[in-house]
Order: C-alpha cells, then structure tokens, then sequence
C-alpha cells in the first residue's frame, strides 16, 4: 500500500437528497417567500426570489437545510440562467429605439447604482464583521469570567 493512501483517513461523503426532495425544498421556501412578499405593500414591491434567496440563506446558515439537501437542484437552477435571460434579451432587441433616445442616461444610472451598491455593501459588510467581533468578544469574556469565578468557587471549597 501507498503511504498516501495509509495516511489519507477515508473520507464519509455526505449522501444528497433525492432530486424529488430538493425540489421540494424549493417550492416551500419559494411558497413561504411568497407569503411574506404580499405581506409588503404595493408601493414597496420586494421580489419573491430574493426573499426566497435571504431564507434559504437563513436556513443554511443556521444549519436548518443542509448543503447537501439542495445542492444538486442549486446547480441545475444555475445551469438554467443564461437560458432564463434569454426572454430579457429578446425584449432588449425590441427595445432598441428606446436604447437609442436613453441608452447614454440608462448606462449612467447603471454605472452610478453599481457604486452606490457597492458602497453600501461594503459599509454594511463592515457592520456585520464589527458586530460579530463585539459579539465574539463578548462570549470570550463572559465564559473567561465564569470559568473564574468557578475556580474561585472551587479553591474557597477546599
């Protein structure tokens, strides 16, 4: 035997959900999504997908739906975006007199919200980094102090 493959412990590769249940897994967070969109009011329009995009985000992150429960129907949906966009580039084509009165304004609005989105992500990145050092910090101390107290508890018994 190869001394690779001797120190090399084999690896337990995570099963994947059947298709079915992925599938399954989508419609209910899309459904959910769906309730909480109509919940906005109609001068406030939140897309349904990118509610469903922020709890899928949620569930994962607190370890509700695991990766492997949704990863290969993740990957086909992906594999369907070029194919998604072609409706908006046949509508784009048809829209080109439109594109030559206002294209220079639109690439401008274009060009000015990147920046915008960009910055504001940045800034809220930045928040969330900060808060969760404040909260790490926090956690480390409170144990640090209770572990001492504890010992001082221990030492005063004896």
């Amino acid at each position: 035997m190869d001394k690779k493959e001797k120190q090399a412990p084999a690896k337990e590769e995570k099963k994947a959900a059947p298709i079915l249940v992925q599938m399954g897994i989508f419609a209910a967070i899309l459904f959910v999504s769906q309730l909480i969109s109509d919940l906005f009011p109609a001068s406030f329009v939140v897309p349904t997908p990118l509610i469903g995009m922020v709890l899928l985000y949620i569930l994962l992150a607190a370890h509700i739906v695991k990766l492997e429960q949704v990863e290969k129907f993740g990957d086909f949906m992906i594999s369907l975006i070029a194919f998604l966009f072609v409706p908006s580039g046949v509508q784009l084509c048809g829209s080109l007199g439109l594109m030559k009165r206002e294209g220079l304004q639109d690439i401008c609005v274009i060009i000015i919200s990147t920046i915008i989105l960009l910055v504001v992500i940045a800034y809220v990145g930045n928040f969330f980094v900060k808060l969760h050092e404040r909260l790490a910090h926090k956690q480390s101390n409170t144990a640090s102090s209770s572990n001492e107290s504890h010992a001082g508890t221990q030492h005063m018994a004896h």
